[in-house]
């Protein structure tokens, strides 16, 4: 099995370089490259997932739909369908950019810091998920309006709600993010 290696950036979202995906993430995390999705349905409600309890990264939380790393060379839209139907057995769907700028760092109790430059997708999608137990411990589709309700969300959606709430109160009528604002690492 080859490892999977995440795209390490400068402070101007420029690749800089690699680093293995079971190593970059500790006490002193080098800023990477990542994404976070947020799939919806035609009632506008929003998936949300509950981490794995045997993930590394604050296992057992709730968060967005799906969360994960571009390959090197990977393009940044292709990586969240990727992880969509690794994760949750989502297929057959585009993605929509709605936050190309996204950053975050948060550092969980034992020391461990994510410390990413984070473009938010939404993706539009029925059905039921299928999710793969090493990743996804539960999941859940939630109105918009009550995502805050749920108890101890990821610190990235957390910061990520602040911002959408911003581009409205549906998700299914938040206006597309501009490619030209995603860190040059993630640009098609």
């Amino acid at each position: 099995m080859t490892q999977e290696l995440v795209v390490l950036v400068d402070e101007l979202g420029r690749a800089v370089g690699t680093e293995a995906k079971a190593t970059v993430h500790h006490s002193a995390t080098p800023l990477h490259l990542a994404f976070s999705s947020y799939v919806v349905d035609g009632a506008g409600r929003v998936l949300l997932t509950q981490r794995a309890l045997s993930k590394p990264t604050w296992p057992g939380v709730w968060t967005n739909s799906c969360c994960g790393h571009p390959l090197p060379g990977e393009p940044i839209a292709d990586a969240v369908v990727r992880r969509l139907s690794d994760e949750l057995g989502i297929t057959g769907v585009e993605t929509e950019l709605v936050l190309p700028g996204f950053r975050y760092r948060a550092e969980m109790p034992n020391g461990m810091v994510e410390n990413e430059l984070c473009p938010v997708f939404r993706v539009r999608w029925e059905g039921t998920p299928t999710p793969a137990p090493a990743e996804v411990e539960a999941y859940r589709w939630v109105e918009w309006g009550e995502i805050r309700a749920v108890e101890g969300l990821s610190p990235w959606a957390e910061l990520q709600l602040d911002e959408l709430d911003r581009l409205g109160s549906s998700p299914a009528d938040w206006p597309l993010g501009d490619e030209n604002l995603l860190p040059p690492a993630a640009r098609p």
